[in-house]
């Protein structure tokens, strides 16, 4: 039962984990880059919900309210502002790009907070669990953090695919060329990729903040998993996302039901694994999956 319960556990990690990773995803299916920032930004939202509950008494969840659309607009302000004139200067500069916005990001919040790690507080949530059975236990928030992470891929896939703005997305990404002869504004529709990326940034940052604790230093793991995760995947799909956070969830509940060391070590093995076997990952396909 204990290898049960290591599995599930991992499965509702994965869950977790696809959630932060699917803003990744997003970015690289449509612009084919790799925001080296994406972990700094989520924790930047943790840290935008913790200074809403610490001001104004905001619970987490309520402070998603403020902070999603709040990252939302400066997702679509950065790829405007910054990201899109780097696009033009060929694979590398957006990764130097991201990669020192991550930098400047993490180095002002060690100075706005200091090193210390502070956790989102959520209550009985928290603690509260669900009994499957003899041995199986279930909490409340990492089910409901699976639950959402599902739901957010599954709000995205139908974005991309029913929508106009979708499906010009889609277009971009497949030729940016032929989509601007159609009228296509691929810089916009760049800013509105990021903008729901960063979106999804800030509910995974305020699930992660509220599950373990956090710090300025935290975006460095943060970016590992969720890369992982997609690599896992593959590349630009989102399904592909939630099966690698779940692969990678499984792995690392898996190792550490053996030796509580061996839990991260054991993700990065199958992340090895799967990018010497199947290097376009375990579902390769376009944004749109």
């Amino acid at each position: 039962m204990s290898w049960v319960n290591a599995v599930v556990q991992g499965i509702l990690l994965g869950g977790l984990y696809a959630l932060v990773a699917a803003g990744l995803s997003l970015v690289f299916g449509v612009m084919r880059i790799v925001n080296l920032a994406h972990g700094v930004l989520a924790v930047l939202a943790a840290f935008g919900a913790y200074v809403l509950g610490d001001a104004l008494g905001l619970h987490p969840f309520l402070a998603l309210l403020v902070v999603v659309p709040v990252m939302a607009a400066v997702g679509y302000g950065l790829q405007r502002g910054l990201l899109n004139r780097a696009l033009g200067g060929g694979e590398l500069a957006p990764l130097l790009v991201t990669f020192g916005l991550a930098i400047v990001l993490q180095n002002a919040l060690l100075e706005a907070f200091s090193a210390d790690s502070r956790r989102l507080d959520v209550g009985a949530l928290g603690t509260a669990s669900i009994r499957l059975g003899d041995g199986l236990t279930v909490g409340v928030f990492p089910l409901l953090a699976a639950v959402v992470g599902v739901l957010v891929i599954a709000a995205i896939g139908q974005f991309l695919a029913r929508t106009a703005t979708g499906r010009a997305m889609r277009a971009t990404s497949d030729d940016r060329d032929a989509a601007a002869l159609m009228g296509i504004d691929g810089r916009h529709l760049y800013g509105v990729a990021t903008a729901i990326a960063l979106g999804t940034v800030a509910i995974a940052g305020v699930f992660l903040g509220a599950r373990s604790t956090f710090d300025p230093a935290a975006g460095g793991v943060t970016l590992i998993f969720a890369f992982e995760a997609v690599v896992i995947g593959g590349l630009g799909s989102l399904w592909g996302t939630l099966l690698g956070g779940v692969v990678l969830g499984v792995a690392q509940a898996l190792g550490a039901a053996v030796d509580p060391a061996y839990g991260v070590l054991a993700g990065h093995l199958v992340f090895l694994v799967v990018l010497a076997t199947r290097p376009r990952g375990l579902l390769p396909s376009a944004v749109t999956a």
